[in-house]
């Protein structure tokens, strides 16, 4: 599948009189499952995202798929369960850009060898017939021969259980291509700048903003969908000035460390660190992703910042469990995302009162509103939002279809099983690489990326920066920033011929970019 802004712009155009039965604000996790959901039920759906898909918190997850073992310790039975029957269908559907990951929890007591069996268990049997595979206890020596750097002294052995891995903003890409394959149209850098409201204040469609040419276009629809994660808050405004904040942000951490720091294929989960929190290490595209913190913050920005502190507690925490402690110096990448934990209205500060559960609502004037929630949940939360537009009587019943929808996923054989992350068409990428072999090599020693499937990008899935295609369409940035900024140049400069952009737009790419990731390192 191919995605063309400049012909899902004109076609946008050509049909704005008609209207949409559906607008969906905000390209994240949350958007593009609720666009995805809308289209397949036969609506008409039209997704704006100010900036590019999952350029916030969709990119920097832990990159698991899971049903939240903390989650069960805190005893949301409700929650954990329906996580990991979403889990279980987020691998089936998208096997191009998910894994069943093994994870082992090393226990340092009797105690702990009997409580996470048991809670294991317990979480295996809540996944029934989408379980990934059963818990088990191994022996200290079984342990150490999986986990060789694992810290060896007082451990008892581990518990082996499965969880779901994935790459989150690749699975935003396959989200976005289903989307417009099911007949709906996303658009990135197109910011909604206002509502239009009829007679008695009911919302009839948005007024929006393409953020490349700066022109603006009004657009009616039945419904307008708010799914724009941290910036709930700040569409609720644009619709009632006085509307009290629903959104409490909490900042997560994570490092990326070289894979020498855990020589495995097992990734290890500590279920309580010093302060309470979770840590995981999980081997990632060849590196470790090492995580996570959870910080309060008043602040919303597009780009948050990890503090000192964070990064400082995960490195600390790992080398309590490794045997070759990280230190800054070994950092790859450092990256910071905000969770958009619902709050109560009436009391927003209340840390009692948030919750890791979405919340769905309806405004006096027809906004619908998703607010939290988790990767993992995804087509859940977006099927609930599209069945709340429909009983509140403003769309046409429809039934959802999306449990057994496989995304745009490659049943081709590859010679490269590496290039099956980009979909439907990845073999056109080895045909590029057949008919010239130099495309074919690697960009960085430290990256696996190659021109060939840069020049792919560029034509098939809508980067409109250098950072879209570092960040998101690859993972350069996450898995080694500063590579990632020797191989800018080349980029630009492909992405310079392929686009038809002018030698000052490379220039201007490549300061913005380079002045980006100083947040990353």
């Amino acid at each position: 599948m191919i995605m063309k802004r400049g012909d899902l712009i004109a076609d946008l155009q050509r049909n704005k009189n008609t209207g949409c039965d559906i607008i969906v604000i905000g390209g994240g996790a949350s958007g593009l499952g609720i666009a995805l959901d809308a289209a397949t039920r036969g609506y008409k759906t039209l997704l704006l995202e100010q900036y590019d898909f999952a350029k916030g918190t969709s990119s920097r997850s832990t990159k698991l798929v899971h049903g939240g073992v903390r989650y069960l310790a805190q005893g949301d039975i409700l929650l954990v369960t329906e996580a990991l029957h979403e889990r279980g269908r987020i691998l089936k559907n998208a096997p191009h850009l998910t894994a069943n990951q093994e994870f082992i929890i090393p226990v340092y007591s009797l105690w702990d060898v009997i409580l996470y069996t048991v809670g294991l268990t317990f979480y295996d049997l809540l996944a029934g017939r989408l379980s990934l595979g059963r818990s088990y206890f191994i022996s200290r020596s079984r342990a150490i021969a999986r986990l060789p750097l694992l810290r060896k002294e007082g451990l008892k052995g581990g518990i082996v259980y499965r969880d779901g891995q994935f790459d989150d903003s690749r699975l935003a890409i396959a989200l976005a291509k289903t989307c417009v394959d099911k007949g709906g149209t996303v658009l990135n850098y197109f910011k909604v700048i206002g509502f239009l409201k009829n007679g008695d204040g009911r919302i009839t469609g948005v007024t929006a903003k393409d953020q490349q040419i700066g022109e603006e276009i009004t657009l009616n629809s039945k419904l307008v969908i708010n799914a724009t994660g941290v910036f709930a808050d700040e569409i609720h405004r644009m619709d009632d000035p006085g509307s009290k904040p629903t959104i409490r942000p909490s900042q997560g951490v994570h490092v990326v460390l070289d894979s020498s720091f855990l020589q495995s294929s097992s990734a290890i989960m500590i279920p309580k660190t010093d302060d309470g929190r979770v840590l995981f290490a999980i081997p990632w595209y060849g590196k470790i992703v090492v995580g996570t913190t959870d910080t309060p913050l008043d602040e919303i920005t597009p780009e948050p910042k990890a503090l000192d502190t964070e990064i400082d507690f995960i490195l600390k925490t790992a080398g309590k469990y490794l045997t070759r402690a990280p230190s800054r110096k070994d950092v790859l990448c450092i990256f910071a995302g905000l969770r958009p934990l619902a709050a109560d209205p009436d009391n927003p500060l209340s840390t009692k009162e948030v919750s890791r559960r979405h919340k769905i609502t309806l405004s006096k004037s027809g906004l619908l509103s998703i607010i939290g929630g988790k990767w993992t949940s995804y087509r859940r939360m977006a099927e609930e939002t599209i069945e709340k537009g429909i009983n509140a009587g403003i769309l046409e019943k429809r039934k959802c279809i999306t449990k057994d929808l496989r995304l745009i996923s490659n049943e081709a054989a590859l010679r490269s099983d590496r290039l099956k992350i980009y979909g439907d068409n990845a073999d056109e990428i080895e045909e590029l690489i057949e008919e010239q072999p130099s495309l074919g090599e690697p960009l960085h020693i430290s990256l696996p990326y190659t021109r060939a499937e840069i020049i792919w990008i560029c034509r098939n899935e809508m980067p409109l920066t250098l950072e879209d295609i570092l960040a998101r369409r690859t993972r350069a940035l996450f898995l080694d920033t500063k590579a990632s900024i020797e191989i800018a140049p080349a980029v630009a400069s492909i992405m310079t011929k392929e686009l038809g952009l002018s030698t000052s737009w490379e220039k201007e790419q490549i300061e913005t970019y380079n002045q980006l990731v100083l947040n990353y390192l």
